[in-house]
């Protein structure tokens, strides 16, 4: 056995600096001072007598076996989480727990659903991330945060979840368009031409693109918005149309709008909110907790 064995702290700094490509901003997300995460990072090459980081002015660049050093870090740490993870499924709900939540949730679910978790689970820590799909999804499996509320379906990686309730599609139309339109929206209704979409990256706009079955929407939309209140404010204005989830919808907002909306008629008008974590996880249990709190409330 090696004398000198990398610390768990050095290999905290190292994946930090390879998340954000700059000493301070990796700094601030391990709360320490620049200086103290640049030091640990060297003593971590004094220790392996190899460079794992170029520095210059401008570039932070990890060498190959840096990046092959991250990537068997981060399952390093993984490994360390769940040994907390064992003794937190001992007492659950209770202490820190780290979710990420994706931006077509979070404003909508989440400020109703945080008062009553706080009133029945007082001494649950719970540390929000918002984030798209694929970024969660790597915060999951990295160990960054413990859990996502997530949209389904998305291919995530080998995670565990537990479906919370579906979410209706729904189209909507600036209000002087509304007049001659039926009771539901088909897919073949809609003008590619007309439709505004999600960036990519945001796991909607492929729930869409599914829920419709018309690849041609992907190459004929107009525009493409950042968030949906962007999108909602296009259609408002008479740029086109787009599609929105019952939760937005519910949540108010079209609030002070003059859009109108309607369901989608399709065979997949929907797309499934769940709860996801990594497969194996000594905090199943734990989730599948959270996720009948997360029902009731809905259903309530």
């Amino acid at each position: 056995m090696h004398n000198y064995l990398p610390t768990l702290k050095q290999m905290q700094y190292l994946v930090a600096l390879h998340e954000h490509g700059h000493f301070g901003r990796a700094a601030d997300a391990c709360n320490v001072t620049q200086s103290t995460l640049s030091a640990g990072i060297r003593e971590l090459e004094t220790l392996l007598g190899q460079t794992l980081v170029e520095r210059t002015r401008r570039v932070v660049r990890f060498t190959g076996l840096g990046n092959a050093i991250v990537e068997k870090a981060h399952r390093v740490l993984r490994e360390a989480e769940e040994l907390a993870d064992m003794a937190a499924a001992a007492a659950p709900l209770v202490g820190e727990l780290r979710m990420s939540v994706i931006p077509t949730i979070a404003p909508f679910l989440l400020p109703g659903l945080l008062p009553r978790l706080r009133k029945e689970r007082p001494s649950l820590k719970l540390f929000l991330r918002e984030e798209p799909s694929a970024q969660a999804c790597e915060s999951l499996h990295h160990g960054t945060v413990d859990c996502v509320l997530l949209a389904l379906p998305y291919a995530c990686g080998d995670v565990e979840a537990e479906n919370l309730f579906d979410d209706a599609l729904f189209v909507a139309f600036p209000g002087d368009q509304s007049e001659n339109l039926p009771a539901m929206v088909s897919a073949d209704q809609l003008d590619p031409s007309q439709m505004l979409m999600l960036e990519d990256g945001h796991c909607l706009k492929d729930h869409v693109l599914a829920a419709c079955n018309r690849p041609e929407l992907r190459a004929g939309a107009r525009m493409m918005g950042t968030s949906l209140h962007t999108l909602v404010q296009m259609v408002d204005n008479g740029l086109g149309i787009t599609m929105l989830p019952q939760m937005a919808i519910e949540a108010g907002i079209l609030d002070h709008t003059d859009i109108d909306t309607r369901p989608l008629d399709s065979d997949h008008d929907w797309r499934t909110i769940a709860l996801v974590w990594r497969k194996g996880s000594p905090r199943a249990d734990e989730f599948r907790m959270l996720a009948d709190i997360f029902r009731k409330h809905q259903a309530d």
